[in-house]
């Protein structure tokens, strides 16, 4: 009896010590599993025609990581950003470069500012499972209306078009304005989706559309803006809306074109039109308008984000997008219990409803993979000098 109670004690022994093994074996692997980085593969335009965009935003993010890494990561875990230039954005370039981050062990891929030239790059990215994100493209495309089911893994962190178009609208009709001249620049789907908008809102408030002209800015090989200029430069309205970007090169003479003919009707951009790095030294831009997420000329109403303007040097409001996307994919990792699986951060992005950044609040649906519900800052150009003068949000998302 001894003997058989000695080895069966001896045999409970060796089993409990076999299961001790077993399970500080399997803690080492969780904790292993814990402490590996979260690695963010971001490819960006360094020298193109997003590089103003691009370059801010990217800044931004990085600043954003440093400082959570300093709370101790997410979830234990630190945050690495890994970069390739896509050298202005050339279609080849940009897949090798999605190429090159997803074998580094990129767990999220972050990818420019336009979705046209985002494409080879995001595709890359969900052919894999893996979440594709923007700081600032500003489309719906960005999402499954492009990219079809697997476009579920697609978000961008700048502001969709038929929010952006919709506030312009807003403004303009509480500024006292009624009649709208149109001038779209036809390249891309966000310049077009924003006069668009524009449109959609202003119809609605009761306003009237006198001119709608189209152009193509020169980066785009167009050679008609003074066209466009000439057509409207007779047409009586309160106000004239754009959507164009000053690295493209049209914004600069599409404005100058129309002063120079004595048109001073006030223009109202959206956030392609930030800066002022594009302004010509004469004649000086006056009466112009735009939107955008935030100031970068230390008079935004947040201290934080004229603090973050001055250490990116940003060149347009949308380099705080670059820390909002960081936050937002910080956030969704927590919702999704530390997972970095493509389904799972994009079912719990889909699911944001005002969730707080540097930005403002950010809001995404199962249809719109791109930010809504941004309060936007109203900056006027007055004598080369810009100026917050308002602030709005966006009362309707419209359809168009």
């Amino acid at each position: 009896m001894r003997r058989r109670s000695s080895r069966a004690g001896l045999a409970l022994l060796v089993a409990a010590a076999a299961l001790t093994t077993l399970a500080a074996t399997a803690a080492a692997r969780t904790t292993a599993a814990a402490a590996s980085p979260i690695v963010i593969g971001w490819a960006f335009d360094s020298k193109g025609a997003m590089a103003p965009f691009d370059g801010p935003a990217l800044a931004a993010a990085q600043l954003r990581v440093k400082q959570w890494n300093a709370k101790g990561g997410v979830g234990g875990r630190q945050v690495q950003i890994k970069t390739c230039d896509t050298q202005g954005n050339k279609p080849t370039i940009a897949k090798a470069c999605a190429l090159k981050l997803i074998g580094q062990g990129a767990n999220i891929v972050f990818t420019t500012c336009d979705v046209d030239l985002a494409a080879p790059v995001v595709q890359e990215a969900l052919n894999r499972g893996i979440l594709a994100v923007a700081p600032c493209i500003g489309t719906d495309q960005m999402g499954p209306k492009r990219f079809g089911p697997k476009g579920r893994l697609a978000f961008s962190f700048g502001n969709v078009a038929q929010d952006e178009g919709s506030a312009m609208a807003q403004y303009a009709w509480g500024r006292g304005w009624r009649s709208a001249a149109l001038a779209t620049d036809n390249v891309i789907v966000y310049f077009k989706d924003i006069t668009a908008s524009f449109k959609a809102r202003w119809l609605q408030l009761g306003g009237k559309i006198v001119a709608e002209e189209t152009y193509q800015d020169p980066t785009f090989h167009g050679s008609n803006v003074q066209n466009a200029v000439s057509r409207l430069s007779n047409v009586k309205a309160d106000v004239i809306v754009t959507s164009t970007a000053g690295a493209y090169g049209a914004l600069g003479p599409f404005i100058t074109g129309l002063r120079t003919l004595g048109n001073d009707t006030p223009i109202i951009n959206s956030w392609a039109g930030d800066g002022n790095y594009w302004l010509p030294k004469s004649p000086a831009v006056s009466n112009y308008y735009f939107v955008t997420t935030a100031s970068v000329f230390g008079d935004d109403p947040s201290a934080a984000v004229n603090k973050l303007a001055k250490q990116v040097k940003a060149g347009t409001g949308g380099f705080v997008n670059g820390s909002a996307a960081i936050d937002g994919i910080v956030t969704a990792i927590k919702r999704s219990s530390g997972s970095t699986k493509g389904v799972r951060l994009a079912a719990a992005m889909e699911r944001f409803r005002r969730v707080p950044t540097l930005s403002g609040l950010v809001s995404f649906s199962p249809k719109i993979h791109t930010v809504f519900g941004r309060q936007y800052r109203v900056i006027k150009i007055q004598d080369n000098k810009p100026k917050v003068v308002g602030t709005v949000v966006a009362k309707v998302v419209v359809k168009i």
